[in-house]
């Protein structure tokens, strides 16, 4: 009986992991499709004259992902035998795209995000046990362009 538990507990907290882990993929992809005409860039030069924009603001969204424990042991054997640790790609891309459809959010009625910039940094009681939570931000600056007007863009 303790041994069905022993096995029984970890292949739970994987199933459940997987799960909210496609849940949150998929409101990822639903918000995304809403929010395809804000486009977020990084660029040089941007050129707008400035009686063409009507507002700009520094916009941003942050989010703290945790990795469920199941996630953490694998990673943990992956680090010992070495190659791409895949359960902390997933915790990053997931961070790193809700952050930006927060900053998204915050931005909306904007044209365009211009100077968009994503930082990320790992948040844990103790570094050798490995990542237990990753925080990302996704930050720039909205402008809203008043009527037909366009943006024209150079790389420096």
């Amino acid at each position: 009986m303790d041994i069905l538990i022993f096995i029984l507990l970890p292949v739970l907290g994987y199933l459940a992991g997987t799960w909210a882990e496609k849940r949150h993929y998929r409101s990822i992809e639903e918000r995304e499709s809403r929010y395809l005409h804000l486009p977020g860039v990084t660029m040089g030069n941007v050129e707008i004259g400035e009686t063409d924009v009507e507002k700009a603001e520094m916009v941003y969204g942050s989010v703290v992902v945790s990795t469920d424990y199941f996630k953490r042991i694998l990673a943990g054997l992956r680090n010992i035998f070495g190659g791409t640790v895949r359960s902390y790609e997933t915790l990053t891309d997931r961070a790193r795209r809700e952050a930006l459809l927060r900053m998204k959010e915050m931005a909306a009625g904007a044209s365009v995000i211009v100077n968009v910039r994503i930082e990320t940094s790992a948040i844990s009681k103790d570094v050798s046990k490995g990542v237990a939570c990753l925080e990302a931000i996704a930050y720039g600056t909205a402008l809203t362009l008043r009527e037909n007007n366009e943006i024209h863009t150079s790389v420096t």
